[in-house]
C-alpha cells in the first residue's frame, strides 16, 4: 500500500509540474496582403507586426483556399476545403454550408476555454454564434462609416457607398478597428484577473475598402514616393474568365481617373496609411499582453484573410486566383517554439489542427487541414506539395514554382511560371515547353479537388 504521505507528496508535485493551457489571440486583419516589413514589402510601415514576427514564425508561403472574405474565414473557421458548392462567395455560412462541421472556436469551447469574437471573424457575425462563443460576438454599431463629413456627399451611382478615402484627425477608436482594439485589451485584463484559459478573436476590418484612417497614418507617407505597380496591363494570352474585383468602382472616386497614375498613388496611400493603422492597433493590443504578464503562456496568430490586388493589371481587390490574391501573411507566435521564418507551403484550413495541437486538444473528424506545428520547431522542414484554392469556377493549385488556374473544368487555363515571371504577366499554359507541367499540376489539382470532397455537407 502506498504511504499516503507519499501519495499527496505526488500529487503536490504534478500540480506543480503541469502546465497551464496555452491562451489563444488571433488576428485576423481583412484584405492584408503580405505588403509588410517581414514579407519582404518595402513600403508599408509596420513595426509592430515586424515585432511580433520576429518573435515567431513568419510562413512567407501561405495561402486561403478561397479568395474572397466569407468563404476564407468560413473555410478557416471549420478546416474544410472549398467545393464547386461549398465556400462559394463573399456570403459563405459554415452554418449553412458545414452545418455538421465543429468550428475552430468551438473546439476551444468545448475543451473548457472561454471563447470570444470581436470585430470581423466569420464574414456574417451570426454564424455559428452560439455554439462557437461564450459570450455573444460583438462588433461596433459603425463598423465601416466615415468620419470626414464630405465623404456621404460624394456618392456612387449604384451603390451609394461614399467617398473611397478619408483622412480627418480624429483619434484611433473613431473608427470600428480602434474600438474593436479597446474591446480586445479590456477583455485581456478581464481574463488576467480570473485565470481563465481564453481564446480571442480579434479582427480588424481595414485595410478593406473603403480607404478610412486617421490623419496621423496618412501623414507616414508621401504620395509622389509611393512606388505603383509596373504591371498595370492585363497578363498576355490570359482566358476571358480572368477577371478583377469590381467592388472599388462602388465608391466615388472624387474626380480621380482610374486609369492615371495619381488614381493608383491614392489608392496605395489608403491602402498603406490603412493598414499602418492596424498595426499600431496590434501593437497595442500585444503591449498589454505584455503588460500583463499573459504573453508567455499565450498562442498569438495573425493573419490575412487573402491577397489584394494593389493596381497589378489594373485590377484592385482580390476575386480570382492569382498569386496576389492567393497568397496571405500568416504569422504564428507560439511559446517555446522556435523563430525565423519558412517557406513551407501551407494552407489556412491548416491553422484549425494546428492550434489544436499546440493547446493539446482533440481536432474534430471533419477537419480537413493538416497539422504544420512541427514548422515550429523545424522552419525548413518541408510540409505540402501544393496548396488549393478556388473562386466560383476557377480551380487552382499553387506550387512552389507554379500557379495553375481551370476554369470550367479545364474547359479553359491558365498557368505562370513563378520563378520566371513573378509578376504573372505572361499565361505559358498553352506553350508547348510547359505541356508536361500543365499535365503534372492538373493531375495534382485533381486530387485536391476529390479531397475536398470527402467532406459533405
Amino acid at each position: 500500500m502506498i504511504n499516503h504521505c507519499l501519495l499527496a507528496l505526488l500529487c503536490a508535485s504534478f500540480a506543480y509540474s503541469a502546465e497551464p493551457r496555452p491562451n489563444v489571440l488571433f488576428i485576423a486583419i481583412d484584405d492584408l496582403r503580405p505588403e509588410i516589413g517581414c514579407f519582404g514589402g518595402t513600403q508599408a510601415k509596420t513595426p509592430n507586426i515586424d515585432k511580433l514576427a520576429s518573435r515567431g514564425v513568419v510562413f512567407t508561403r501561405a495561402y486561403c483556399q478561397v479568395p474572397v472574405c466569407g468563404a476564407s474565414r468560413a473555410s478557416l473557421m471549420t478546416g474544410i476545403l472549398p467545393t464547386r458548392s461549398r465556400f462559394v462567395g463573399f456570403s459563405a455560412k459554415a452554418e449553412q454550408d458545414a452545418p455538421v462541421a465543429t468550428t475552430l472556436p468551438e473546439a476551444f469551447r468545448n475543451a473548457g476555454y472561454t471563447t470570444l469574437s470581436h470585430g470581423k471573424i466569420f464574414h456574417h457575425k451570426t454564424d455559428t454564434q452560439n455554439r462557437s462563443w461564450s459570450e455573444p460576438a460583438w462588433r461596433p454599431v459603425d463598423r465601416m462609416y466615415g468620419n470626414d463629413p464630405e465623404t456621404k456627399k460624394e456618392v456612387s451611382d449604384s451603390r451609394k457607398r461614399g467617398r473611397i478615402f478619408e483622412s480627418p484627425d480624429v483619434p484611433d477608436t473613431a473608427y470600428a478597428d480602434g474600438q474593436i482594439a479597446a474591446r480586445t485589451i479590456k477583455e485581456l485584463r478581464r481574463f488576467k484577473e480570473s485565470g481563465d484559459p481564453f481564446f480571442i478573436a480579434c479582427g480588424f476590418y481595414k485595410p478593406h475598402l473603403p480607404f478610412y484612417a486617421p490623419k496621423k497614418y496618412w501623414n507616414l507617407y508621401e504620395r509622389d514616393k509611393i512606388e505603383i505597380a509596373n504591371n498595370r496591363y492585363r497578363p498576355k494570352e490570359a482566358p476571358k474568365e480572368l477577371a478583377g474585383s469590381n467592388e472599388f468602382r462602388t465608391y466615388s472616386f472624387s474626380g480621380y481617373d482610374e486609369e492615371t497614375k495619381e488614381f493608383h498613388r491614392l489608392m496605395r496611400h489608403g491602402y498603406l496609411a490603412c493598414v499602418s493603422y492596424v498595426d499600431k492597433l496590434t501593437g497595442d493590443i500585444l503591449a498589454e499582453l505584455e503588460n500583463l504578464g499573459l504573453a508567455d503562456n499565450t498562442i498569438v496568430v495573425l493573419w490575412g484573410d487573402h491577397g489584394w490586388h494593389l493596381g497589378e493589371h489594373d485590377f484592385w481587390g482580390k476575386h480570382n486566383t492569382m498569386h496576389v490574391s492567393t497568397r496571405v501573411p500568416l504569422i504564428v507566435r507560439a511559446p517555446g517554439k522556435k523563430t525565423g521564418t519558412t517557406s513551407s507551403i501551407v494552407e489556412t484550413s491548416d491553422l484549425f489542427p494546428t492550434l489544436c495541437a499546440l493547446a493539446g486538444i482533440g481536432t474534430p473528424k471533419t477537419v480537413q487541414g493538416r497539422d504544420f506545428s512541427s514548422l515550429l520547431e523545424d522552419p525548413g522542414k518541408a510540409f505540402r506539395e501544393s496548396a488549393y484554392s478556388r473562386y466560383f469556377n476557377g480551380d487552382a493549385i499553387i506550387t512552389s514554382n507554379f500557379t495553375l488556374t481551370q476554369y470550367n473544368g479545364g474547359k479553359s487555363r491558365m498557368l505562370y511560371d513563378l520563378e520566371k515571371d513573378p509578376g504573372e504577366n505572361i499565361n505559358v499554359a498553352e506553350q508547348p515547353r510547359y505541356s508536361e507541367t500543365v499535365k503534372r499540376l492538373s493531375a495534382l489539382l485533381d486530387q485536391r479537388k476529390r479531397e475536398a470532397l470527402q467532406m459533405g455537407k
